[in-house]
């Protein structure tokens, strides 16, 4: 049997290479390459958070909409009825959902920010 590399090992692995090759290059090729290692960091967080954080948001739109379906329908519904005046800042939940759907997202693209956000 073959076993492959799975996603989050592959994208160490270049991380870590380019990592070890910054000190090297030329003060724009290692800001350039520090901006290549945080966006590989970010995919590798998208891998392992986001199927999680994708079901809590559908979960929670779900629970808020009185709905079941994708996520994009969820939002696009939710869009919808904020267009239309049905929900605002007073519906019971609203700010709450989008409030952890928020925080689930930043922990994945700033994870750093969403710690000092939680403090």
């Amino acid at each position: 049997m073959i076993e492959h590399p799975r996603a989050d090992e592959l994208i160490e692995a270049v991380a870590g290479w380019v990592e070890s090759i910054r000190p090297q290059l030329n003060p724009r090729d290692a800001f350039l390459s520090r901006v290549a290692v945080n966006a590989l960091n970010a995919v590798k967080r998208e891998l392992s958070q986001g199927p999680a954080a994708e079901v809590a948001a559908r979960s929670r739109l779900s629970a808020l909409l009185g709905l079941e379906a994708d996520l994009g329908a969820l939002n696009a519904e939710l869009c919808e009825r904020l267009r239309r005046g049905e929900m605002d800042v007073a519906t019971p939940g609203l700010l709450a959902a989008l409030k952890a759907g928020i925080e689930d997202q930043i922990a994945i693209d700033q994870p750093s920010y969403v710690s000092v956000g939680r403090r």
